[in-house]
């Protein structure tokens, strides 16, 4: 059993990496059902938070289903990010996490997300800060560093232990790489081994198949892996990784029938959450992974990110199923 403070997780854990229009709740359901363990909410600005911006505020709704859940919030300003625990502990998560990872350039140079690697001092003050001012437990997202010459990623998680944080999870490239070139995770596997470290370490970064997940568990010996784009169309993934790590032997694929279904209720969930309008628009990102494989499909996967309504695309779902109904993955 791995323990993030008072929260309990099966052994070597399967965490939804926190993603940008993507792990939002419908999706996040998904993943839930599908055997994710722990979740994470989209990024979350602290000062749209505390400014009581709309697509700030939704995103601290949770469905009960997916507990337990990590409300994850950016920024730079200390009163801000404050301010903001406060308020995500109103919301019922069972904790919060902070983003030291995200290299986009709109928040990076704000010295937010992984713009904060050019700053360790600050890093760890915020944070300590962050957990003197809400109950819940403190968990941190981070990269191994700003670039290959600043890759202090053991120094820094033993300096946010000694903080207050609860766990940590590496993405195992730095802010220069973005999201090329292969994640390494011997430094993942560094603070792992650290005698010094007493608090789970999840390794993230290019888990993309049950073999790898498996492979990465044995080389670099973390407590459990975040799993981020390649759950994107393909929340069994989840569930294909846990059977091959009990078992050694891969899921059957899901089949058509399910794929539909799963793609069909993760649209009417996102329009019901969403509305009409933004629900279908950022749906469009999932479709070509939901069938990805398929010889065919194409022109029926450009039909679906150019319709506006959930009737078109439930109409769309229904021909795939009589077109391909003989079609089997394998």
């Amino acid at each position: 059993m791995v323990r993030i403070a008072d929260i309990e997780l099966p052994d070597f854990p399967l965490l939804l990496a926190p993603m940008e229009d993507v792990s939002d709740p419908p999706f996040r359901l998904l993943c839930k059902e599908a055997g994710a363990d722990l979740m994470y909410t989209e990024f979350i600005s602290s000062e749209g938070l505390i400014r009581d911006a709309h697509k700030s505020v939704q995103k601290l709704d949770i469905y009960e289903a997916e507990r337990p859940v990590g409300i994850q919030i950016f920024g730079a300003e200390m009163d801000s990010m404050r301010q903001s625990a406060e308020i995500v502990e109103q919301a019922g998560p069972e904790l919060l996490d902070i983003n030291y990872g995200c290299p986009v350039k709109k928040v990076v140079c704000k010295e937010a997300g992984a713009g904060i690697l050019q700053n360790i001092p600050k890093m760890v003050r915020l944070t300590g800060e962050i957990v003197k001012a809400t109950k819940l437990p403190v968990t941190v997202k981070t990269r191994l560093g700003w670039d290959d010459n600043s890759k202090h990623i053991v120094e820094v998680a033993e300096r946010l232990q000694d903080v207050g944080i609860q766990a940590i999870s590496i993405h195992g490239r730095t802010r220069k790489q973005m999201y090329k070139g292969e994640a390494d995770w011997s430094l993942i596997a560094e603070v792992r081994n650290n005698p010094r470290m007493r608090i789970p370490v999840f390794g993230n970064g290019d888990i993309d198949s049950p073999q790898k997940a498996l492979e990465y568990k044995n080389r670099f010996g973390v407590d459990g892996i975040m799993i981020g784009r390649a759950s994107i169309g393909h929340p069994w993934i989840f569930r294909e990784i846990k059977h091959f790590l009990a078992t050694g032997e891969e899921l059957p694929p899901p089949t058509l029938a399910e794929r539909i279904d799963v793609c069909r209720r993760h649209v009417q969930h996102s329009v019901r959450w969403k509305g009409p309008k933004l629900g279908i628009l950022e749906m469009r990102r999932h479709y070509t992974n939901y069938f990805k494989g398929m010889p065919g499909i194409k022109p029926y996967r450009s039909q679906l990110v150019n319709v506006d309504t959930l009737e078109e695309v439930e109409a769309i779902l229904d021909e795939i199923g009589v077109v391909f109904a003989d079609y089997a993955y394998v």
